[in-house]
């Protein structure tokens, strides 16, 4: 993979809007689902962008900040993995990115470090800020959430590029030394495929609710029938997607239809409360 200049300054602005949108749009143009696609393009590689975007967005389903505490940051870690599938050449399947997920967490982790770095340098200006509300400036609070976004945003185009250039010698130097050495390549996709049931799991122990194992059981066994079948194996997360719909909309159906008719059987209905 040969990367010009055009496509690192690209690279560059793409992190620095992300960065932003992540604390400040939330228009969720940085989640690896949207993010990883457009990096795919800029780097020549659109449908493998799209797969890595979806096995990382797995990956960080379940991952949020609490307070001061930061998980992996979702686009550096998005935008590496990309670079890494691509410098690597890895099949544009689910099961072919499992090493590139694996070789982004340590650039997540930095994307994590300048978030906290930020906050960190960003708290000793909101005494200033507290002056500015006194005062009702409004053009000076201004002036320090433009600053804060630009730190932000210029900290990730940074790591961005120098991960863009790192990750394409890394590449090249981890494809040549896997044709010798094949367990090298096959532990990193083991660890990134393991990475996408670790993110649900974590999702899942937030949600999950005893009235809802059944679903999940049902999801899994109609999952497993599906794939074993060539015809449909291809679109079986979407048809047990489109079965869980279906399902979601009928529950909600009837359980519109019971609160209805209780709240017209002349017994007092629900406007009491009871």
């Amino acid at each position: 993979m040969d990367v010009n200049i055009f496509q690192a300054l690209l690279v560059f602005v793409v992190a620095f809007i992300a960065a932003i949108d992540q604390f400040s749009f939330l228009e969720s143009l940085y989640q690896p689902i949207v993010l990883c696609p457009i990096v795919g393009a800029i780097l020549g590689n659109f449908e493998l962008g799209i797969v890595v975007g979806g096995a990382y967005q797995l990956m960080q389903i379940g991952s949020m900040p609490i307070g001061g505490a930061q998980p992996p940051n979702a686009i550096m870690g998005g935008i590496m993995a990309t670079v890494f599938a691509i410098a690597l050449d890895l099949s544009p399947t689910a099961d072919g990115v499992g090493a590139a997920l694996g070789l982004a967490v340590p650039f997540a982790v930095f994307g994590q470090y300048a978030v906290t770095l930020t906050f960190t340098v960003m708290s000793g200006l909101m005494a200033k800020a507290d002056e500015y509300a006194a005062k009702a400036d409004t053009a000076g609070i201004a002036k320090i959430n433009y600053l804060s976004m630009l730190i932000l945003g210029s900290l990730f185009g940074v790591i961005a590029v120098a991960g863009l250039y790192s990750g394409q010698a890394l590449g090249d130097t981890l494809r040549e030394f896997s044709l010798n050495n094949s367990w090298v390549m096959a532990g990193l996709d083991a660890a990134g495929g393991m990475m996408k049931f670790v993110g649900f799991a974590i999702l899942m122990k937030v949600m999950m609710s005893n009235e809802m194992w059944g679903y999940l059981l049902a999801g899994f066994a109609i999952t497993v029938v599906m794939k074993s079948i060539p015809e449909v194996d291809g679109a079986s997360l979407l048809l047990v997607s489109f079965i869980g719909v279906a399902i979601a909309l009928a529950d909600y159906q009837m359980n519109t239809k019971i609160k209805n008719s209780a709240g017209s059987a002349g017994n007092g209905g629900m406007s009491d409360g009871i």
